[in-house]
């Protein structure tokens, strides 16, 4: 495999691994705008706002290359299932074209694998029949690694197109081992997020080596600069990685 570093992969690519995250709960619609318009100037895959700005988002980046992603059952994953789906409905309403649904983490722990797998289902169905992508958060911070594969499993037997580390908001983010251990867990064609702590040019390489083909990040523009200076010549890596964490 090609190492991953800034003489392998381009500009374009790395940006289009990175869903610009806006899930603080404290932003206000001012601060949504400005980073959309940041999301935009940076031409990442997606920007990821909380239901309430999906409508905003999509007004926003109307004429962008920066599509729209919102989370659904955020963040503890616990709303009976038809919530759930009538979150994504709506979602898809107001123009998302990706959605991040946790799963149910106390289900999940219980051992009920077929509500598990049932919940991730109906979302899948109801995007997928809309032409819309299902990123399904697990967040790893509460499962052993036995909980993790399963899962990752049960996700891909439900129809995501992606299994994601963590919401970013659990004591808990994105680990490579784990990273590695749900490359290993589910086919290629499912995909695999991190999310959580991902906070320099250096950890997302390493995500992007571990696997990851998207990152929820918050910073993006100081990701993206580095790349930029260091194509350039202007600066060079300090080595270590570090990763995890919330957003």
């Amino acid at each position: 495999m090609t190492a991953i570093n800034v003489k392998t992969i381009t500009y374009e690519q790395l940006a289009k691994v990175i869903d610009h995250s806006l899930l603080r709960p404290e932003l206000t619609s001012q601060e949504v705008i400005e980073g959309c318009q940041l999301a935009a100037r940076y031409h990442v895959a997606t920007v990821c706002v909380k239901p309430c700005h999906v409508r905003l988002a999509a007004e926003q980046l109307k004429d962008s290359d920066v599509l729209v992603s919102t989370v659904v059952g955020f963040p503890h994953g616990s709303s009976v299932t038809e919530i759930k789906v009538a979150e994504a409905q709506r979602a898809m309403d107001d123009g998302a074209v990706e959605l991040d649904m946790v799963l149910n983490i106390g289900e999940l722990r219980s051992g009920n694998d077929e509500y598990v797998y049932q919940d991730i289902k109906a979302v899948c169905d109801a995007a997928h029949a809309r032409g819309v992508k299902v990123k399904v958060i697990l967040e790893n911070a509460y499962l052993t690694d036995e909980e993790k594969v399963r899962a990752c499993q049960l996700a891909e037997k439900a129809g995501a197109d992606w299994v994601k580390t963590s919401t970013g908001f659990a004591p808990g983010g994105a680990i490579l081992d784990d990273l590695r251990l749900m490359r290993r867990s589910v086919s290629e064609k499912v995909q695999i997020k991190a999310a959580g702590g991902v906070r320099t040019l250096d950890a997302l390489l390493a995500v992007i080596e571990a696997g990851v083909t998207r990152c929820g990040a918050t910073a993006t523009a100081k990701i993206l600069d580095d790349f930029k200076a260091r194509q350039a010549g202007e600066q060079t890596s300090t080595g270590e990685v570090k990763i995890g964490g919330e957003y």
